[in-house]
C-alpha cells in the first residue's frame, strides 16, 4: 500500500508564486524525485506519494510551513490504496491510492481542508471526523506558531532549550506554542493514525 496526497494552496492568488513555490518545491524535493514522485500543476497544486503512515505528519509539517505566509494554507486530500501501475510520472501512475486521494480531492467543500480515503467506510469515518475536531486547531495557527510546529516536527529529538534557541525565545514560549497550536494532541492524532492505517490490509 502507499499514501498519495493531493493538494493546492488556498488563497494563493494573494501573494506572489514564488513566495509559495519556493516552500512548496523545497518540502516535495524531500519526498523523492520528480516526476515520478511528486508533480506541481496547475500553478499551485500538487501530488506526492509516500508511505501511508507517514502521510499525515507530512502533511502536518507542510501545513506549518505554508502558515508560516499569512493568509496562505493548503487543502489536502490523503488517499490509502494500492499501487498498480507506476509510471514515469506521478500523475500518470494508477491504483487505488490514486483513485481514492483524486476523486475525493476534487469533492472537497468550502473551509474543508483536510480529507482522508482509505476504501475502509468505518476507518474514513473515524478519520475524517477527528479531522474536523482538529481542523479549527490547525486552521487558527498563527505565522509564529506555525513556525514552532516546523521546527518541533523537523527536529523531534530536541529538548526545550534546542527549540528555544533556535526560535530565539525563552523556553516557556514553547511551552505555551504548543498548548496554543495543540500540537501535542496533534501528535496523539498522528500515533492513532499511524497505529490504524498499519493495521488495514491491501
Amino acid at each position: 500500500m502507499i499514501a498519495v496526497v493531493t493538494g493546492d494552496i488556498v488563497n494563493s492568488a494573494k501573494v506572489k508564486p514564488t513566495v509559495y513555490l519556493k516552500i512548496l518545491k523545497g518540502f516535495l524535493e524531500k519526498q523523492g524525485k520528480p516526476p515520478k514522485s511528486w508533480e506541481i500543476f496547475r500553478g499551485d497544486s500538487f501530488q506526492f506519494k509516500c508511505k501511508p503512515e507517514d502521510a499525515f505528519r507530512k502533511f502536518l509539517l507542510l501545513k506549518s510551513k505554508i502558515k508560516q505566509i499569512s493568509g496562505l494554507d493548503i487543502r489536502i486530500s490523503i488517499g490509502v490504496g494500492t499501487l498498480d501501475y507506476e509510471a514515469p510520472k506521478i500523475s500518470e501512475s494508477n491504483g487505488s491510492a490514486f483513485v481514492n486521494s483524486g476523486r475525493t480531492f476534487d469533492t472537497m467543500k468550502g473551509s474543508q481542508y483536510l480529507v482522508f480515503t482509505t476504501g475502509n467506510n468505518e476507518v474514513d469515518k473515524i478519520l475524517n471526523l477527528l479531522a474536523r475536531f482538529a481542523s479549527p486547531w490547525m486552521d487558527g495557527w498563527t505565522v509564529a506558531g506555525a513556525l514552532a510546529v516546523e521546527i518541533i516536527l523537523e527536529h523531534p529529538r530536541w529538548n526545550q532549550q534546542q527549540i528555544a534557541a533556535r526560535l530565539k525565545i525563552n523556553q516557556s514560549a514553547v511551552s505555551q506554542n504548543r498548548k496554543r497550536t495543540q500540537l501535542d494532541t496533534l501528535l496523539e492524532f498522528d500515533e492513532y493514525y499511524r497505529t490504524i492505517i498499519t493495521s488495514l490490509k491491501p
